[in-house]
C-alpha cells in the first residue's frame, strides 16, 4: 500500500486550496482519485496543497482544518454523471467508523476538534473498470480532464 503522499503548502501561508485525492491506484479506474490530486500537485499553483491517499482517515481532519476550501476526488462506480461536483456540509451524526471515514465524517471533525470547516467540495468521477491494474480506462481518463478544470477554475476562485 502506498504511503499518503502530501504537497507541502508554503510556509507560513494558509492553504486556500486542499485537493484530497484517494482510492486504490492499483484497482484500475479507483485510482482516479489519487492521479486527478497528482496533476493538480504538477502546477505548482502557490496556495495549492494537495494529498494523495488510499482511503480518507481521522488524521486528515487538522489538515482539512487549515483549509480555506478542500475538494474531496474520488472514483464513483455505476454513476450516470461523468463528473459531478457538489458542495458538502459537515455531518453532525453519530460516526459510524467502518475502515475509513468519509468527506462528511471529516469536515465535521474539522470543525468539532479544531474549530474551522472549510467550505468543501466532492467531486466524483464515474468510473467503469474497477479490475487490477494501474490504468486507467479512457471513460476515467476523460472525466479526470473533466475533473481538472472543475479543480482549475475552483483555484482561480479560491488563491
Amino acid at each position: 500500500m502506498k504511503a499518503t503522499a502530501v504537497q507541502p503548502s508554503t510556509r507560513g501561508t494558509k492553504t486556500a486550496l486542499l485537493v484530497i485525492g484517494y482510492g486504490n491506484e492499483l484497482r484500475c479506474d479507483d485510482g482516479v482519485g489519487p492521479k486527478t490530486a497528482a496533476a493538480v500537485a504538477e502546477w505548482n499553483l502557490p496556495k495549492v496543497r494537495t494529498l494523495v491517499c488510499h482511503q480518507l482517515t481521522p488524521e486528515l481532519a487538522p489538515i482539512i482544518a487549515e483549509a480555506q476550501c478542500v475538494v474531496f476526488v474520488d472514483a464513483a462506480v455505476a454513476s450516470p454523471i461523468c463528473v459531478e461536483l457538489r458542495e458538502l456540509q459537515p455531518d453532525d451524526s453519530p460516526p459510524v467508523m467502518d475502515h475509513a471515514a468519509d468527506p462528511l465524517f471529516l469536515l465535521d471533525c474539522a470543525k468539532k476538534l479544531f474549530g474551522h470547516c472549510p467550505l468543501a467540495y466532492w467531486l466524483t468521477i464515474s468510473v467503469e473498470n474497477m479490475g487490477f491494474g494501474e490504468n486507467l480506462s479512457s471513460g476515467a481518463r476523460e472525466g479526470l480532464e473533466i475533473a481538472l478544470e472543475k479543480i482549475r477554475a475552483l483555484a482561480l476562485i479560491h488563491t
